[in-house]
């Protein structure tokens, strides 16, 4: 018909662009993936983390040799009642193997339980890490597989921790390798009077000037892939280890939904009269008489740690880490397992960021250095040979 009107199209500018929406959302995916591929190579994350786990698990497990030690022969040695035939008989099913299988000499048992200590310091202090996790590792392994079943949840923690870090840079910080580290870098730093005498003219040819700086692309190329190496397999191994203590968590909260106890709120009441589980008698029959406290305290339990892998990104990862510290302090004390305990508290900590370490350290040095426990180290002096030239003597002297 002659009154019929065309349909009234859009401008261009309004009409839906799928293309450029798509566009964007790829840019922004590509974005986000590039830079988490450059924070996974460029350099490691959560050192100070890192340092608290090796100082942790060297820790406790000193702890634990050290408390052995007058039960060592029964629980690993010869005089053991799961004798090295057995223990190899099962190596055969499971594929475990230990050093303190290899000879049943009680002689050469008191050497490594000896080396056992001296290693589980050596990587408590951090001394020459990369070598000395790998020895940490195997002496947890070999100890672990050696009386398998003497071990608990603690036990087998520490032996994933153990194996874990041997691929990170937990060295970096608060460690012997860290200091050193610091104090040949100050020994490098260039002399005020000059850099160092140039070689004369004429030694040195072109065909010789080219190999060595081939020589040193070649070495520079090398660093630069050590580097990358190193950051991607810290971080992956700190990924994992946080992985783990999800794992943990998750599974322990979802296996304690599915008792009838812990639903019913009467599951640390049983606990709590075990006799395995009760190094203070009288401690846990007061705790037992408030059973409503009882039933709080586990159905909190059971939220927390169901609720935990789905917090760690958000603010509430802080309270809950808090009340799981008090939770494990609670186990520990109550229920006669502080091995355990200890193994998840720091275990914990590679949750925490590397600012909250650094904010611990400063407190600490302000406090050590008002009580007089601590002073820094002279900056300048005639002894101070690996002291840095100062450009700025007046403008040091105001920051310090």
């Amino acid at each position: 018909m002659g009154t019929e009107q065309a349909p009234i199209e859009a401008p261009a500018s309004r009409r839906p662009t799928g293309r450029r929406t798509y566009a964007s959302t790829a840019r922004r995916a590509l974005a986000r993936i590039s830079g988490f591929l450059a924070t996974l190579t460029e350099r490691p994350v959560s050192l100070y983390a890192a340092a608290v786990l090796r100082i942790g698990y060297g820790l406790l497990y000193l702890g634990f040799l050290l408390r052995e030690f007058p039960y060592r022969d029964e629980i690993w040695g010869p005089g053991s009642a799961w004798t090295p035939e057995l223990a190899k008989q099962l190596f055969d099913q499971t594929g475990w193997a230990s050093l303190l299988t290899l000879s049943e000499s009680r002689a050469y048992f008191e050497l490594c339980y000896v080396l056992a200590l001296v290693v589980a310091t050596l990587f408590m202090l951090g001394w020459r890490t990369r070598a000395v996790s790998v020895l940490f590792a195997v002496m947890v392994a070999s100890f672990h597989a050696r009386s398998i079943f003497m071990t608990d949840g603690g036990d087998n923690l520490i032996l994933l921790m153990a194996l874990y870090l041997v691929f990170t840079a937990c060295g970096r910080r608060w460690s012997l390798d860290a200091r050193r580290a610091r104090l040949r870098a100050l020994r490098a730093a260039p002399s005020p009077a000059g850099q160092g005498a140039a070689a004369p003219a004429g030694l040195v040819g072109v065909a010789g000037v080219a190999g060595l700086v081939g020589l040193v692309g070649l070495v520079a190329q090398l660093r630069d892939a050590r580097t990358v190496l190193t950051a991607v397999m810290h971080n992956c191994a700190m990924f994992v280890i946080a992985a783990q203590v999800c794992f943990l968590y998750g599974s322990a909260g979802l296996f304690k939904v599915q008792g009838g106890t812990w639903g019913n709120g009467t599951a640390l009441h049983y606990v709590l009269n075990l006799d395995l589980f009760r190094p203070w008698p009288a401690l846990s029959l007061l705790a037992d008489e408030h059973a409503v406290l009882l039933a709080v305290v586990g159905y909190l339990t059971v939220l927390i740690q169901v609720a935990f892998p789905f917090v760690l990104f958000g603010r509430l990862k802080y309270p809950v880490l808090t009340l799981l510290f008090g939770m494990h302090l609670g186990i520990a004390v109550m229920l006669g397992l502080p091995l355990f305990s200890g193994a998840m508290i720091v275990a914990d900590a590679v949750f925490l960021p590397d600012r909250f370490f650094r904010s611990l350290a400063r407190l600490w040095r302000r406090a050590a250095r008002r009580t007089g426990i601590w002073q820094p180290e002279p900056r300048q002096g005639p002894d101070a040979v690996a002291v840095p030239p100062q450009a700025q003597p007046g403008r040091l002297a105001t920051r310090t």
